[in-house]
């Protein structure tokens, strides 16, 4: 177990570690890397290793920028491709692309990043609050940088509850919880009652141990996606929207805000 950015958690597998670095650690903005393989047709390449998060779960993919010696492109857009697995990054280039074996640096749009890490947070604490507060579970989401939306199986949604949630939400970002990062065997995940809301019998039996994202107190969830330290460094959240779906589907809008000065 570990705190995103600060440690390799225990049970990460090894070959995860070594190449999806955005998995084990949150705050690495640079990197190194060789060219793997070329694409030449759609314009993109795929890396030894990569700390750009290639999208998934509803967080957006990462945007940045490659440079090798002689050359240097924005990465537009980061997709996992689904038969194999593997990280494509796609380049906004004119010119050649590099050769496969081409050492490369890796750069994050780290502002972006992080507000997206923010806002990651601030949706696992409103679903953490619906769970601890109503008992139902998160049914469907989104995300941007900077905002976002949650869906849940309630009766009744107003703006009331919505200055209610909002008001939660923000007395769990100033308590300043610790998020913790693990890897749990899937023997003990479907054991585990704190991971009924994230319906982790869907998760594809295949993978096996899940990345799990503890807000201590909280919410635990398998998740993939990327995470601040502690709810302290979401800032502040407004809750931007409520609105019925349907009979029994509520949706929450927040937005993310930098923490009031005094």
């Amino acid at each position: 177990m570990a705190v995103p950015g600060r440690a390799v958690p225990e049970g990460a597998p090894d070959d995860l570690a070594r190449t999806e670095l955005f998995a084990v650690d949150a705050y690495q903005r640079s990197f190194d890397a060789a060219v793997a393989d070329v694409d030449r047709e759609q314009n993109r390449v795929l890396l030894g290793r990569t700390a750009f998060y290639p999208g998934g779960g509803g967080q957006p993919h990462d945007v940045g920028t490659l440079t090798w010696d002689g050359g240097a492109a924005l990465v537009a857009k980061v997709a996992r491709d689904r038969a194999t697995g593997r990280i494509w990054h796609w380049l906004d280039l004119e010119g050649d692309l590099p050769s496969p074996g081409t050492a490369v640096a890796g750069e994050l749009d780290w502002e972006r990043r992080h507000l997206t890490m923010r806002t990651h947070t601030a949706l696992h604490i409103l679903c953490g609050v619906i769970w601890a507060d109503h008992r139902v579970a998160v049914t469907g989401g989104n995300m941007d940088p900077g905002k976002g939306r949650l869906d849940f199986p309630l009766e009744s949604m107003s703006a009331e509850f919505g200055r209610q949630v909002e008001a939660r939400i923000n007395e769990e970002i100033a308590a300043a919880r610790e998020i913790l990062v693990e890897f749990v065997g899937r023997e003990v995940a479907d054991e585990d009652h704190a991971l009924i809301r994230t319906v982790a019998n869907l998760i594809p039996r295949e993978i096996d141990p899940l990345r799990v994202i503890d807000i201590v107190g909280l919410d635990k969830q398998a998740d993939g996606g990327t995470h601040v330290l502690s709810t302290a460094e979401v800032g502040r959240v407004a809750v931007t929207g409520t609105e019925s779906k349907g009979r029994g589907n509520k949706r929450v809008r927040l937005e993310v805000l930098d923490p009031e000065r005094p």
